[in-house]
């Protein structure tokens, strides 16, 4: 799939409403650091990001609630897809593994059930069932980045 592809796909994502964005903000950052908490608990933390990236897990966890909640307050295709596309190949650029992204939007999806009123859940679901289901293609488009970066010629 293309980004164009992704591009258009997102486009059909609706945007919740207002209150749903300001739920999720309010929420946000308590999810992270217990997605952070659940993600630390798990034997295979460390093949999931690497021997020396909990830090930097932890950071991306917020960094995500954060962008999440921003983008829900004000859906922006473009941004989204762009900045999906640049975490993969970020992070896959520091060790994490393939694996990490399943194991951590099913985590944010689980803790949902847990966090998030049934209205909000049902208006913030998509999103993320969106990038779960892209994920391969989000590895491609990053992969071709980071392939692109190391033939370009230096200045």
């Amino acid at each position: 799939m293309t980004r164009a592809e992704l591009l258009a796909s997102a486009a059909r994502l609706r945007a919740p409403s207002p209150e749903a964005a300001t739920e999720y903000e309010s929420k946000a950052l308590h999810m992270a650091e217990e997605i952070n908490r659940i993600m630390d608990l798990r034997p295979d933390v460390k093949r999931l990001v690497g021997e020396d990236n909990l830090e930097m897990m932890h950071d991306n966890h917020r960094n995500h609630a954060r962008f999440i909640a921003s983008l829900l307050q004000a859906y922006n295709p473009e941004v989204l897809v762009d900045t999906v596309i640049w975490v993969f190949r970020a992070y896959l650029a520091h060790g994490f593994s393939l694996t990490y992204w399943p194991a951590q939007l099913d985590t944010w999806v689980d803790l949902f059930n847990r966090e998030l009123t049934e209205k909000t859940r049902m208006e913030v679901y998509p999103f993320y069932h969106w990038m779960i289901i892209n994920q391969a293609h989000f590895v491609a488009l990053a992969a071709k980045c980071i392939e692109g970066a190391k033939t370009e010629p230096h200045h």
